[in-house]
C-alpha cells in the first residue's frame, strides 16, 4: 500500500496558498483492508474513506469510463491493480493531476507544474468533455486563480464550447450548479465564474435568466462588463459570500415577475434569498418619494438589533449596487436603526397607553424624530 497527497492540496501548496483541505490516493489496497485499518466509508458508490483520526478523505486509486449520459453515467473500476498514473489521468485539469509522496517528492505526469508556472487552466485529455460538472469547476478555478493571471487554454475553451451545446449539460441538477456557484463567491474574483461560463455558452443554457442580463441591448462585451461591475466593486469591500451572491443575482431577480420562485428553483440558500428580498424591497422603496415612515418600516423589517448580520449584509450589498445613492441614505438607515433600538421615551412611559396603542404611539414618535433629521439634512443641502 502506498499513499499520496493529490489534487488541490498539491496545487495550492506549490502556489504558496493556504491548504484548507487535503485529499489522499491509496494505491495497492482494497476496501476491506481500509476498513480493517480503521477507516470509515465516506461514500456508498465510490471507494472513498475517512481517516479515523483526521477525518480526511482517502480514496482508492480508480479509473472512470463513460457509459451513459449525464454526469453520473460512469463505470468506476478500482482495486490493487490500478496505478497512481491511471488515477491521475482521469482528472480534469493538469494543475489538479499532480501527486506528492510522503517525502515531498512531486509526481507530475501531465505537465501540471509547467501550467502552474504559466498560469494556464488546461484539460488533460478529451475525456474532459465527458463530465459536464467540469465546466462549472473550471469556471470556479478561473475565479479562484484569476488574480494570479490564470486563463483558460485555447484548446480547453474550444472543448468547453462543444460541451455547452451537448445534452449532457442539461443533466446537471440545480443543487450542483448552486454548490459550484456558491464556492465561486468565496474566491478572489467571483465574477470570472460567470464570465467563463458565458464565453463558452454554458451560462445561456444553465441559467438563461442570468445570462440575459449580460447581453441585453446587444452591447456584447460592454454589457458583460457592466453586469460584473457591481460584483467587482463589492468583492473589494466584502468577503462575505452571501453579500457577493446578493449583488451578483440582484439584477436578474429584479427583472423577474416571480423572483422567489426562481431562487427556489436554483436552490439558493435561505440567507442568500433573504438578502435578495431585502435588496428588492429597498429598490422598490428608493423609486418612491423618500418618506420617513417607509424608511423606518423598512429598517424595522431588517431588525438590526436582533439581526445585526442581516443589516450589515444589506448595507454592504447596497454599497456595491448603488454606491452614490446609499451614501446619502445610509445615515438615515443607521439613525432609524438607533431609533428602533432606543428605549421608550419617558413621555410615552407616563402616557398610560398599553398594547397596540402604545406600539403605534412609539412608532409615530420615532417617525417624527426621523423626519426632523431628514429635514435638517435637506436644509443643509
Amino acid at each position: 500500500m502506498k499513499i499520496y497527497l493529490v489534487g488541490g492540496a498539491v496545487r495550492d501548496q506549490l502556489l504558496d496558498l493556504v491548504v484548507t483541505e487535503r485529499d489522499w490516493v491509496v494505491v495497492g489496497s482494497t476496501p476491506d483492508e481500509m476498513l480493517d485499518a480503521g477507516f470509515r466509508r465516506a461514500d456508498s458508490e465510490f471507494p472513498v474513506f475517512l481517516h479515523p483520526e483526521t477525518g480526511e478523505e482517502y480514496a482508492l486509486a480508480r479509473t472512470e469510463v463513460k457509459t451513459a449520459t449525464g454526469y453520473k453515467g460512469f463505470q468506476v473500476e478500482y482495486g490493487p491493480h490500478i496505478t497512481l498514473e491511471q488515477d491521475l489521468l482521469r482528472r480534469d485539469l493538469t494543475i489538479n493531476a499532480m501527486a506528492m509522496t510522503e517525502g515531498g517528492g512531486l509526481i507530475d505526469i501531465c505537465g501540471g507544474r509547467d501550467d502552474l508556472d504559466s498560469g494556464v487552466l488546461r484539460h488533460i485529455t478529451n475525456a474532459f468533455t465527458e463530465d459536464p460538472v467540469r465546466l462549472l469547476r473550471i469556471a470556479r478555478f478561473a475565479a479562484k486563480l484569476g488574480c494570479w493571471g490564470f486563463r483558460v487554454a485555447h484548446g480547453t475553451h474550444a472543448l468547453m464550447k462543444k460541451m455547452a451545446l451537448s445534452d449532457d449539460l442539461l443533466s446537471l441538477n440545480a443543487e450542483r450548479i448552486w454548490r459550484e456557484m456558491k464556492g465561486a463567491f468565496s474566491t478572489p474574483q467571483p465574477w470570472r465564474f460567470f464570465e467563463v461560463l458565458h464565453r463558452c455558452g454554458a451560462l445561456q443554457r444553465l441559467l438563461p435568466e442570468l445570462a440575459e442580463g449580460m447581453v441585453s441591448g446587444g452591447h456584447g462585451e460592454k454589457t458583460r462588463d457592466e453586469f460584473t461591475a457591481p460584483l467587482k466593486r463589492v468583492a473589494n469591500e466584502s468577503e462575505d459570500p452571501v453579500v457577493r451572491c446578493g449583488v451578483a443575482l440582484f439584477d436578474t431577480a429584479s427583472r423577474l415577475a416571480q423572483p422567489d420562485q426562481w431562487m427556489r428553483q436554483l436552490r439558493i440558500e435561505k440567507a442568500d434569498r433573504q438578502l435578495l428580498h431585502d435588496l428588492l424591497r429597498f429598490h422598490r422603496l428608493s423609486q418612491e418619494a423618500e418618506q420617513a415612515e417607509q424608511i423606518l418600516r423598512f429598517v424595522a423589517i431588517l431588525n438590526p438589533k436582533r439581526q445585526p448580520v442581516r443589516f450589515r449584509r444589506f448595507v454592504a450589498a447596497s454599497h456595491g449596487l448603488w454606491p452614490q445613492q446609499v451614501e446619502s441614505l445610509l445615515p438615515k438607515l443607521e439613525y432609524s436603526a438607533e431609533l428602533l433600538g432606543s428605549p421608550m421615551p419617558e413621555e410615552l412611559v407616563l402616557s398610560g397607553l398599553e398594547g397596540q396603542a402604545l406600539g403605534e404611539a412609539l412608532f409615530a414618535w420615532r417617525v417624527v424624530r426621523l423626519e426632523e433629521v431628514m429635514s435638517q439634512t435637506r436644509g443643509s443641502n
